[in-house]
């Protein structure tokens, strides 16, 4: 296996990590940043204020994009499987 593979593979696995977990990290933003404003403008302070609305959205993420993310990591896995024998090959 050459460098260039490695380094190709790594950049591959890379880019399928922040691609799934960029709706729940993206959804958690959105929240997060709704609740803060709504904290500043009526001046609560309750730290579960913002925990209770940040979970609940992540899990509607989850529930919504959880396919997506099952099938392009199920892709990647067999495009990897696929590509493995050649990665085995090659000195």
């Amino acid at each position: 296996m050459s460098e260039s593979m490695v380094v190709d593979l790594a950049l591959r696995a890379l880019i399928l990590a922040a691609e799934l977990s960029a709706p729940l990290l993206v959804t958690a933003l959105v929240v997060g940043f709704a609740i803060s404003v709504f904290q500043s403008i009526t001046q609560i302070q309750e730290a579960t204020l913002s925990f209770v609305p940040k979970a609940i959205a992540v899990a509607i993420a989850l529930i919504v994009c959880g396919h997506w993310m099952i099938s392009e990591a199920v892709t990647f896995t067999h495009q990897l499987f696929e590509l493995l024998p050649t990665y085995l090959d090659s000195k």
